[in-house]
């Protein structure tokens, strides 16, 4: 209506006047006010006696439109503007940001900067994202593949020698397999293995990491240069005989 001022609020502020006007029509108490609109009892009650007191305003919080406290004179951001152009332009602004500071004197925030750089249009260097790697989908039977690795730790707590656990798991089921050993290589690689073939049959494949005992770190002899082939451990060897396809993980992570 002519004469009245208009009251500017944002979404979430017209859904808590909504809520408001619930609990100062007593239709809702101001604690279930408070849990709709998310906030403490406290601070519900004084919106309620805010709104009580100077209308529909009261709900726009106080601060709205006023300078913050915390923001920096146009002096400073000039400043640093002229120095970021002249001197750390190489720089993306984390390493901005500490640069000015440790030369400068000049204290803010690295998105602060970055901000200030974005508005003054100036470029940046941008860390380039990492490549995303994807969950590997687990099997969906049991005996699809295995994964199997060495554990070293003093499982034993001083109180027996240093040992490693070979241990497996089905990929589809979780179900582990594991035994000890005093050390990760050819032997008790291949000795669990058997152990784990004799108990639940041969896998499809098996998933392992590129320790030396699965994966050869040896040079390409000239007939397997002339024949494609990679040079292979004994462990990888045998599981090739036996018909299991050996799988090697990229990283610790993968597994």
């Amino acid at each position: 209506m002519a004469g009245k001022d208009i009251i500017q609020m944002t979404q979430e502020e017209l859904k808590r006047l909504h809520i408001i006007h619930k609990a100062l029509d007593k239709e809702i108490t101001q604690l279930e006010a408070a849990g709709i609109i998310g906030l403490g009892l406290r601070q519900a009650q004084r919106i309620v006696a805010a709104v009580r007191a100077y209308g529909d305003k009261g709900v726009i919080h106080k601060s709205r439109g006023q300078p913050s406290n915390r923001a920096l004179p146009d002096k400073i951001k000039n400043k640093a503007l002229k120095l970021y152009r002249e001197k750390y332009h190489d720089f993306g602004p984390t390493l901005g940001s500490e640069k000015l500071f440790e030369i400068d004197k000049i204290k803010l925030n690295d998105e602060t900067l970055r901000l200030w750089l974005l508005e003054a249009g100036i470029p940046y260097k941008r860390r380039k994202k990492r490549p995303h790697r994807q969950w590997r989908e687990r099997k969906h039977s049991f005996g699809e593949m295995v994964q199997m690795d060495g554990s070293h730790h003093d499982w034993f707590e001083g109180r027996g020698p240093a040992c490693v656990l070979m241990g497996y798991i089905d990929d589809a089921t979780g179900h582990p397999f594991a035994r000890f050993y005093p050390y990760e290589g050819t032997f008790p690689a291949m000795d669990s293995f058997k152990r784990y073939i004799l108990k639940y049959g041969l896998p499809a494949s098996i998933y392992l990491d590129k320790h030396p005992t699965y994966k050869s770190t040896k040079k390409q002899t000239i007939e397997e240069e002339l024949n494609n082939a990679e040079p292979m451990s004994h462990f990888a060897r045998a599981a090739k005989e036996l018909g299991v396809n050996v799988i090697y993980a990229d990283s610790p992570q993968a597994k």
